[in-house]
């Protein structure tokens, strides 16, 4: 009979014996497992690719967010071994379950129950002035190419399929994966990219230029990144905010999708469009809904929970139970009611 082997990668705030390692661990072992456990390892060595784990593994479980899950990333480079993340972070947008569900999940891992989500990486390529040979790295999230911590912005060149596309000074640059599409590209401006398309997008970091808007482009496409100019101090770059390297003036990066592709495990089928929703507390009710469902709640109801954090966040306090009743007595309409809130509030500041 062959040996199911599992490994579980942590968060720093958690040593391999802290309670919550060893639960995973004894249920994991209580089905068969050998494991080990893989602290989380904060050097950032830009090029080299760390230690694989045994590529005979079935699971590598993840105990954090999303940051840990990058971690355990390195690791599986180049293996067919899934990995699986329980949220112990914020967001988690990558985890499959939360920390209450550990029991479950353990035992539906231990039957195979899962299904195998693939993602996207990228390949990158840093070629340094004069150099041939380029240093070779990759990313699952993204690779972000910005200004030196003594230089108030860079100058970069950008290229598609080595084809000139725009230049301009800015903060930086940020080309990104489908997977990375809802984290730092997001915050800067970009598109979520679903990660069934496979495609690269770049989105710029407060350039100073007209024509900076993200660019996507297909899985055989390449985006080329020029440094022109990066006053004071060099530029920098960096892959999935872990592995880092300085760019000097006149370095050329290359972004283009790997052949390999890091595999999930999936415990439920839940659709993407539901993650991000529940992840982000999108709201999915317009305001006049829930205004007119807060305008129906009697003064009786005041115990009654609260709308789901995804609600319209702009508009909601106004309505509470007691001006509720206040507002149909009054017979104001809804916008009415919003500008009488917003008086109170400006006289309240």
């Amino acid at each position: 009979m062959t040996a199911r082997i599992a490994y579980i990668v942590t968060h720093k705030r958690f040593a391999a014996s802290s309670p919550i390692v060893n639960q995973v661990s004894g249920l994991l072992e209580s089905y068969g497992f050998t494991v080990s456990t893989i602290e989380h390892d904060d050097s950032r060595q830009f090029g080299r690719d760390a230690h694989p784990i045994n590529k005979s593994a079935e699971i590598v479980v993840v105990l954090g967010g999303d940051g840990t899950i990058l971690r355990a990333a390195e690791l599986v480079k180049g293996t067919q071994v899934p990995i699986i993340g329980i949220n112990l972070g914020h967001v988690g947008f990558l985890a499959e379950f939360e920390s209450f569900e550990i029991g479950n999940a353990i035992e539906k891992i231990a039957h195979k129950e899962y299904t195998i989500e693939k993602r996207m990486i990228a390949d990158v390529e840093l070629f340094l002035p004069g150099d041939r040979q380029p240093i070779q790295d990759w990313a699952l999230n993204d690779t972000v190419v910005y200004h030196g911590p003594g230089s108030p912005m860079v100058q970069v060149g950008i290229s598609v399929d080595d084809v000139a596309v725009s230049s301009f000074g800015c903060d930086g640059v940020i080309a990104s994966t489908p997977t990375g599409s809802t984290a730092y590209a997001f915050s800067a401006g970009g598109p979520i990219i679903w990660p069934g398309v496979r495609a690269l997008e770049l989105v710029p970091i407060a350039a100073h230029a007209l024509f900076t808007r993200p660019l996507i482009i297909g899985a055989e496409s390449n985006f080329g990144i020029q440094v022109l100019e990066s006053r004071d101090d060099d530029a920098v770059i960096t892959c999935d905010g872990r592995r880092e390297h300085t760019v000097p003036t006149g370095s050329h990066i290359t972004i283009r999708q790997s052949a390999d592709s890091l595999l999930l495990a999936r415990l439920s089928d839940a659709l993407f469009t539901d993650r991000l929703v529940t992840k982000f507390n999108l709201p999915v009710v317009g305001w006049h809904e829930q205004a007119e469902q807060r305008l129906h709640t009697d003064g009786n109801q005041v115990g009654q929970a609260e709308p789901a954090a995804s609600s319209f966040v702009h508009f909601p306090h106004y309505l509470s139970a007691k001006n509720n009743s206040q507002a149909i007595a009054e017979g104001l309409s809804e916008m009415e009611q919003y500008r009488k809130y917003n008086d109170l509030r400006a006289d309240e500041d």
